[in-house]
C-alpha cells in the first residue's frame, strides 16, 4: 500500500496536480469509528503519508466522516471530534474535510431541541471545528444535499443548502458533485446556480471515474465533460478515481492536461486560490482517440514504472514483485500427467473429467483457427490499448469498440429471422448483410479473447492484478455472445420465438454491469445475473477459449474404449460416445455446444430441447440403428451387445411428468480434468441455456450422480436445485433443475 501511495504522489507531482483527499474506507477510525484515535503504530503511518505529500509540494487534506452516529448537540460528541482532528493536526496536516454526505436526514431528539434544522446542526458543528483549528487555508465541507438530484426541491429552493450558505463561516469550501452523483456534464449555468444559493464557489468532487458502486464496471477514459469556462465558478476540483491504481492512468494524466494547458488567465480565482495554483484557464479535454496513440499516452501503461524511474529514479520506488502466473501451465501438465496414469475404467463410473464421453475436433495438439498461443510478457500493442478503453470507458458513454460490440449485436438478434428457418426467401444480399455484421462481431469477440490474453501475459504485473478481474468477465460474456451468434447462422431448421429486446432503446449506461453487462442484457438469458457475475479465478490464465455450436466435421473420440460388462474389453472404439453422446449429437446436433483452447477440444455441453419428443425419436431411430451397429457374434458378444441395447435404452427412459411439464430440457456438460480456468465451463453452460431459452424452452434439468459433488456444486452454484433423487431412472440419480 506504501509503494502505490508513493506512485500515485508522484505521478501528482509529475502531472500537476496539488491535493490529495484522504478519506480511505478501509480507514475504520475515518467514518465507522471515528470517534477513536489513532494508535501509535497508525500515527506514524499516517506522519509518514502527510510527510510525502508537503515533500512533493502537495497538499493533504485528512477528511472525517462522523455523520452516521454523531449527536450534534452532545458535549462529548463534539469534545470526542476535536480530539480526534488535534492528533491529526499535531501530525502536520493542515488541511481538513468535513464529510456528511449519504447520511440519514432525520436528528434525535436532543438535536430537535437544539437546533433548528438539520442543516442548522451540521452547520453548527462545523464553524465550531474550523474554529478550533485555527481556521485553516483549506477546511472543506461535505453537505447531506451535495448534488442536484438530492435536493429538494431544487438546488436553487432547497431551504437545506440555503441554510448552509447563509450560516456556514464564508472561508469554509462547500463539496459539490453536479446535477448528480456522477455528472455526465458540468456546465457554467448550473454551477452559477448553486453558488448563488451557496453564496461562495464551490469545490467540485466529480465521480466521473468513480467505480466503487458498480463491481463489473471500470473506467479508463479521459476527463471530459467539463465546461473550460466553470475555472471561474470553482474553488477546486477532487476527482474521485477508480479503486484500482493502475486504471486511473489516463483520468489523472487529463484531468492534469484539462487543468494546466491553455492560454493565461488575466483574472485570479475567485475564493482559495492555492486550490488552482497555476493562473492557466482550463481547456476542452483531450481527444482520446489522438491521446492513447500519442506520447506518452497509455502506451506506457505496461512500460510506466520504467518510463518514471528514467524522469526521477531517486523519487520512483520499484512496484511489488508480485508472483509470475504460470501456475495454470504447471496445473495443466500434471492434469495431463494424472490423465496418463489413470486407472483401466470401471463399468458405472464415469470417465475422468468427463460424464461418460469425449468430442474431438482433430486432437488436443491443434491450435485454434487464425489465433497463435498467447505467451510471453511485454507491452500491450496500440490496437488492443484502443480496444480495452474502448470497453472500459465511461459512466455515460463508450468508446468505439464498445459502441459496435452492442449495436452489432442488437441487430444481428433482432434480424435473426433473415438467416433462420423462415429466412430461405429473404433475398441474398439480407442474407449476405446479416453473415457480414456477424463475422465483424464474431472477430470483435475474438479481438476481446486475446485482450485478456495478452494482459495476463504482459509484463506489469501490476496492471494484471488491476484490470485482470474486469478483462475476465468482459472475455467470458463476449464467449457467451460470440457462441450465440455463431447458433444463430448455423444452417439448421428451427423456429425462433419471440426474443425479448426489453431494455435495447434504453441509455447504454442505464444497466448495471457496464459493457458487460449490456452484452448480457442483450442475450435471451440475459437476466439470469447468477450465470454471469462470479469472482475470477485465484490464478489468472493466458489460454485462450473460443465457444461455438456442434458441427458435423466434429466426432466422438476414437481413441476412447471402454471395458465389457464382465470386465472384458470390447474392440469396438465407439462405444462410450454411442451411448452417451451419441443420441444427442445424432438426433439434436443444433443444441450441442464444443469448448475449445490452444490445443483443441476440451469440454462440450450437449442440450435436448423437448426431452419427450426426443426419446420417442431415440426408440424409433437412435435404438434399431444400434442393434444394427452392434449385431451379436457370439455367446459373449451377444451378451453384451443385450447389455448394451439395454443401458442404451435405460438412458433414454421416462422422466415424470410433473418433471418435464416445468422442465422440459435436458444438458449434459463434459470438460477436461486439465482445464484451469473453470469459469469457462460456466461459460459453456451459459451457451447453450441461451440457445433454449431464444427456442422458447422455459426449464432445463441434468442427471448427476449423488457422489460427484464438484459436478453437484457447480450446478447448484448457477441456480440449479434438486428436483429428484433416485426416482427418474431405474438407477440412482439425482436430478437438478432450473426455470429458464
Amino acid at each position: 500500500m506504501w509503494v502505490l501511495f508513493q506512485r500515485c504522489l508522484l505521478r501528482m507531482q509529475l502531472w500537476g496536480l496539488n491535493t490529495y483527499l484522504y478519506g480511505p474506507k478501509d480507514d475504520l477510525k475515518h467514518r465507522l469509528l471515528w470517534r477513536e484515535v489513532y494508535s501509535p503504530e497508525e500515527e506514524a503511518q499516517l506522519r509518514t503519508l502527510i510527510a510525502e505529500a508537503q515533500s512533493r509540494g502537495l497538499r493533504f487534506v485528512y477528511a472525517l466522516s462522523p455523520g452516521q452516529d454523531i449527536v450534534f448537540s452532545s458535549s462529548c460528541d463534539l469534545t470526542l471530534l476535536k480530539r480526534k482532528l488535534k492528533q491529526v493536526s499535531d501530525l502536520g496536516c493542515q488541511a481538513f474535510a468535513i464529510l456528511f454526505d449519504d447520511i440519514d436526514h432525520s436528528m434525535c431528539q436532543a438535536d430537535s431541541e437544539a437546533f433548528t434544522s438539520f442543516a442548522h446542526a451540521q452547520v453548527t458543528v462545523t464553524n465550531e471545528i474550523y474554529r478550533f483549528l485555527g481556521e485553516p487555508d483549506v477546511f472543506l465541507f461535505c453537505p447531506t444535499e451535495y448534488c442536484g438530484s438530492l435536493c429538494s426541491p431544487s438546488a436553487s429552493k432547497s431551504p437545506y443548502l440555503q441554510t448552509v450558505g447563509e450560516d456556514l463561516l464564508p472561508d469554509i469550501t462547500v463539496i459539490w458533485t453536479g446535477s448528480k452523483v456522477i455528472s455526465r456534464k458540468l456546465s457554467l449555468d448550473s454551477l452559477a446556480e448553486v453558488e448563488s444559493v451557496l453564496q461562495r464557489p464551490p469545490l467540485i468532487w466529480d465521480n466521473l471515474h468513480a467505480n466503487d458502486y458498480d463491481s463489473r464496471r471500470l473506467f479508463l477514459g479521459p476527463f471530459k465533460g467539463r465546461d473550460p469556462q466553470i475555472r471561474s465558478h470553482l474553488r477546486g476540483l477532487l476527482l474521485n478515481p477508480n479503486c484500482e491504481f493502475e486504471a486511473n492512468y489516463i483520468p489523472l494524466h487529463t484531468l492534469g492536461d484539462w487543468h494546466r494547458t491553455g492560454k493565461e488567465d488575466v483574472n485570479a480565482p475567485p475564493g482559495n486560490p492555492k486550490m488552482f495554483p497555476s493562473q492557466q484557464t482550463y481547456i476542452s479535454p483531450v481527444c482520446p482517440g489522438s491521446y492513447v496513440g500519442s506520447p506518452p499516452g497509455w502506451m506506457c501503461l505496461e512500460n510506466l514504472t520504467r518510463e518514471a524511474s528514467r524522469r526521477h529514479p531517486d523519487q520512483m520506488p520499484e512496484p511489488p514483485q508480485l508472483a509470475p502466473l504460470d501456475v495454470e501451465e504447471q496445473r495443466a501438465r500434471e492434469g495431463e500427467k494424472m490423465r496418463s496414469h489413470q486407472q483401466p475404467h470401471q463399468p458405472g463410473q464415469p470417465l475422468p473429467g468427463s460424464r461418460s464421453g469425449a468430442l474431438t475436433g482433430g486432437g488436443r495438439t491443434q491450435k485454434l483457427p487464425g489465433r497463435g498461443v498467447c505467451g510471453g510478457k511485454g507491452m500491450l500493442s496500440e490496437a488492443q490499448v484502443r480496444l480495452l478503453v474502448g470497453l472500459h470507458y465511461l459512466p455515460h458513454e463508450h468508446g468505439p469498440s464498445a459502441q459496435k460490440l452492442l449495436q452489432d449485436l442488437t441487430w444481428l438478434k433482432t434480424n435473426c429471422h433473415l438467416v433462420g428457418a423462415n429466412g430461405k426467401k429473404t433475398q441474398p444480399q439480407k442474407v449476405d448483410e446479416w453473415r457480414g455484421r456477424a463475422s465483424r462481431f464474431l472477430s470483435l469477440c475474438e479481438d476481446i479473447a486475446q485482450l485478456h490474453c495478452s494482459v495476463v501475459g504482459g509484463a506489469n504485473r501490476a496492471v494484471l492484478y488491476d484490470l485482470y478481474p474486469y478483462v475476465w468477465d468482459l472475455r467470458n460474456t463476449a464467449l457467451v455472445a460470440k457462441a450465440f451468434i455463431c447458433w444463430l447462422g448455423k444452417d439448421t431448421c428451427r423456429v425462433f420465438t419471440s426474443l425479448d429486446l426489453s431494455g435495447v432503446d434504453s441509455e447504454p449506461w442505464a444497466f448495471k454491469g457496464g459493457v458487460s453487462g449490456e452484452v448480457q442484457m442483450l442475450l435471451p438469458i440475459g437476466s439470469s445475473s447468477e450465470l454471469f457475475t462470479h469472482p475470477p479465478p485465484l490464478f489468472p490464465t493466458s489460454r485462450l477459449y473460443n465457444i461455438r455450436p456442434y458441427h458435423s466435421k466434429d466426432k466422438v473420440d476414437e481413441t476412447m474404449t471402454i471395458p465389457s460388462l464382465q470386465g472384458e474389453s470390447t474392440a469396438h472404439p465407439d462405444v462410450i460416445g454411442d451411448r452417451c453422446l451419441g443420441p444427442c449429437l445424432a438426433l439434436s446436433p443444433e443444441y450441442s455446444f464444443i469448448l475449445e483452447d490452444e490445443l483443441g477440444v476440451c469440454g462440450c455441453v450437449l442440450g435436448i430441447s423437448d426431452v419427450r419428443s426426443f426419446a420417442k425419436r431415440c426408440q424409433a431411430s437412435w435404438i434399431p440403428a444400434m442393434r444394427d451397429k452392434y449385431p451379436p457374434k457370439g455367446t459373449n458378444t451377444h451378451t453384451y451387445t443385450q447389455d448394451l441395447i439395454r443401458l442404451m435404452e435405460e438412458d433414454q427412459g421416462e422422466y415424470p411428468d410433473s418433471l418435464l411439464y416445468h422442465f422440459p430440457s435436458q444438458l449434459r456438460l463434459d470438460a477436461l480434468p486439465e482445464l484451469v480456468d473453470v469459469s469457462v465451463s460456466r461459460t459453456l453452460l451459459t451457451a447453450l441455456l441461451t440457445a433454449l431459452k431464444a427456442n422458447g424452452s422455459q426449464g432445463v434439468f441434468c442427471e448427476v450422480q449423488p457422489t460427484d459433488h464438484q459436478r453437484l456444486e457447480f450446478l447448484t452454484k448457477l441456480g440449479f436445485l434438486e428436483i429428484l433423487r433416485g426416482e427418474a431412472r431405474s438407477r440412482e440419480g439425482v436430478v437438478l433443475g432450473r426455470l429458464l
